[in-house]
């Protein structure tokens, strides 16, 4: 063996000094040199609803999935005196515990690592903690029966518990059928006090949807016995106790994960969020509700600066963006630091990619508690809110609802709310869920720091994707008939309306409706218009309307076709794309005196195809509606091809 080096031991003697405090360290290393593991075999380190997510999404499976290298972790644990407590692939890093100044220098001197950090102190120094920012306190108010205001037609009875789901319309999910089946989420939290035992979980425990728990602070899988705040949090989105307590998305699957020492507050508990959100991501889990958040710590030297709360600097908000970034839809507790004097949002609310819940009461008011942004950089947060003033969550005692204060209890009752809208829009990903929930909110125009973009309606958000969704094709032919074709996620309690207005009309009248006798699905429907009877040289205006059972009515497009052209006169040849510039819906009429295929493509400027209408026969005059309200503003190219051949290639500019 190797005699120690002369840095070597005066690395020790500084360790022993100014390191004796500490017991747990961060080893950031780096690179991946030398892993086993393979981004094209990624069935070795993720489940398979993990990559299919990545698949359905378009997300590239890259080195940050891969695991740290087997060969670096085995060479810090024979280092000396070391425990693996657990480890971050996403930033590269491992987390130990040792006392060993000899292990700590030897680890040091390794090639592969690059910085040695201490991130908690010894356990037999841990103090009480001076900084427990979402551990906020429920009162047991006696359960009484209280009035409904609910309706009697309402799939759940929700009792005390109607107003926080019904603030946000979350209601009108679950009695549409998405109350969080086939969703997986997974909370980060201090621990499910009796969640095993308490009747408010019976439901969840009897129909298998607690998947897998695991403790990030003690290494074990039981979450059972630790902090019942974790259980609070837990009830708002799972209870389901009719007439008493029922949560956002009882029908969900869950993982419940302890990454919070009650103990102590330490950097430490960052990097077990972090390695709970990588199980989370890796086991293919679709949200992550967060009630944690960190500013300052037991030890001084490790607090945080309103600086820092950038969203990039802290390692709990690194990895929520990075889990983020594997499309996991992280929602996280703004704080509850708003009457302090550190009044800031915590981190892991400061990540730009998660959606971040402040705290309001029944009456829609902003709670004093709840923690302020902007971000240090100046982005909007927090984003939304929901109710933490009186939340009802679980007695951990008796299961049934208490009463308790804290943007803790608004993150997972959004949560919840959040995971029943993406049930019902699979097709689209996280941040499109997020961005529906900021526009449908009641602040959206007009955003602040307490409330963010303000306090959802589902509704409304439930509307905003229908039409991000919706395509439609209109053209009038040389035989004066309008083709109609739309396609529409629709159900069986949705009715599809379409309105027409003639010049000589005061109004729309309805021409046709139909509906789709099934589940909420895309759903593609046709209508022919026959024009005969009209004189031509008119504008003809038509609008597709929406109505969902009793609950709301709504648009989502217009179309205005000009019927110039008598039936079965030849014309000239001629291809017209209009307007230009194009702020709503371009037209491309294409008139033919034979019968051709004609198909539009439209190409971004970096050369992407962005929108294709193929294999359309056009005799006569045809006119093609397609809607570019869906694209961002800019150049785009319009390519007409007749029978397969490029015809004409317009450069439009979209307002």
């Amino acid at each position: 063996m190797k005699k120690p080096t002369v840095i070597f031991l005066i690395f020790c003697l500084i360790s022993f000094t100014d390191y004796a405090q500490f017991s747990r360290y961060i080893i950031q290393l780096k690179d991946k040199a030398g892993t086993p593991f393979s981004t094209s075999n990624p069935q070795q380190f993720l489940s398979q609803r993990s990559i299919d997510r990545r698949i359905k999404y378009n997300i590239i499976i890259d080195e940050s999935d891969l695991p740290i290298t087997p060969a670096y972790i085995d060479s810090i644990r024979l280092s000396g005196n070391v425990i693996i407590l657990n480890v971050s692939k996403w930033l590269n890093q491992v987390c130990i515990k040792t006392t060993d100044a000899a292990a700590l220098a030897k680890i040091n001197l390794l090639s592969f690592v690059k910085t040695t950090s201490p991130i908690a102190a010894r356990t037999i120094n841990e103090v009480t903690p001076k900084n427990k920012v979402l551990d906020s306190t429920y009162s047991s108010i006696p359960f009484t029966a209280a009035e409904r205001p609910q309706s009697p037609t309402d799939y759940y009875n929700y009792g005390q518990s109607y107003t926080q789901v019904h603030l946000q319309n979350t209601d009108f999910l679950h009695n549409h059928g998405f109350r969080g089946e086939g969703m997986e989420l997974a909370i980060a939290d201090a621990g499910f006090y009796h969640y095993q035992s308490l009747p408010t979980f019976d439901s969840v425990r009897n129909n298998n949807q607690i998947l897998g728990t695991w403790d990030f602070v003690a290494n074990e899988a039981s979450v059972n016995e630790d902090a019942a705040h974790g259980m609070n949090c837990f009830s708002t989105i799972a209870a389901n106790m009719p007439g008493l307590f029922v949560g956002t998305a009882p029908k969900t699957s869950f993982y419940l994960f302890r990454t919070e020492d009650v103990n102590s507050e330490y950097p430490v508990e960052e990097q077990n969020f972090a390695a709970a959100a990588e199980r989370a991501d890796s086991l293919g889990v679709d949200v992550l509700s967060v009630s944690l958040g960190y500013t300052t710590f037991d030890n001084s030297s490790f607090n945080h600066t309103y600086s820092s709360m950038d969203g990039n600097t802290t390692i709990a908000a690194r990895a929520a963006d990075f889990a983020a970034k594997k499309v996991m839809m992280v929602v996280v507790a703004a704080g509850n630091d708003g009457n302090s004097t550190w009044h800031y949002i915590a981190t892991p609310a400061d990540a730009d990619s998660v959606i971040t819940i402040g705290a309001v009461d029944a009456n829609r008011q902003p709670a004093g508690f709840s923690s302020y942004g902007p971000t240090s950089d100046g982005r909007i947060k927090p984003d939304v809110a929901a109710i933490g003033v009186n939340a009802v969550v679980a007695n951990p005692n008796t299961g049934n609802p208490a009463f308790g204060n804290g943007t803790s209890f608004a993150c997972p009752i959004m949560a919840g709310t959040a995971t029943c809208l993406w049930q019902a829009f699979p097709e689209v990903n996280n941040m499109q869920v997020i961005d529906a929930l900021r526009q449908s909110a009641d602040r959206f125009t007009i955003p602040d720091n307490r409330t963010g973009y303000g306090i959802p309606d589902v509704k409304k958000a439930f509307v905003l994707l229908i039409k991000k969704l919706y395509t439609q094709q209109i053209s009038i032919n040389s035989n004066c008939k309008t083709y109609i074709n739309c396609t529409i996620k629709t159900a069986a309690d949705m009715n599809i309306m379409i309105e027409r207005k003639l010049p000589t009309e005061t109004d729309y009248k309805t021409i046709s409706t139909q509906n789709h006798n099934g589940p909420f699905q895309s759903f593609n429907f046709t209508y022919t218009d026959d024009l005969n009877s009209f004189n031509t040289g008119i504008v003809i205006k038509y609008r597709i309307k929406i109505s969902i059972a009793a609950d709301t009515s709504f648009y989502v497009d217009s179309a205005i076709v000009n019927y110039t052209q008598s039936c079965g006169t030849p014309a000239s040849e001629t291809i017209i794309i209009s307007p230009n510039p194009v702020s709503d819906n371009l037209s491309v009429s294409i008139t033919r005196n034979n019968t051709v295929n004609a198909a539009i493509e439209i190409y971004n400027v970096n050369g992407q195809k962005v929108y294709s209408l193929q294999n359309q026969t056009v005799n006569g005059t045809q006119t093609f509606v397609i809607p570019l309200k869906q694209f961002s503003s800019g150049i785009y190219f319009v390519t007409v091809f007749i029978d397969n051949k490029k015809a004409i290639t317009k450069k439009i500019l979209l307002n």
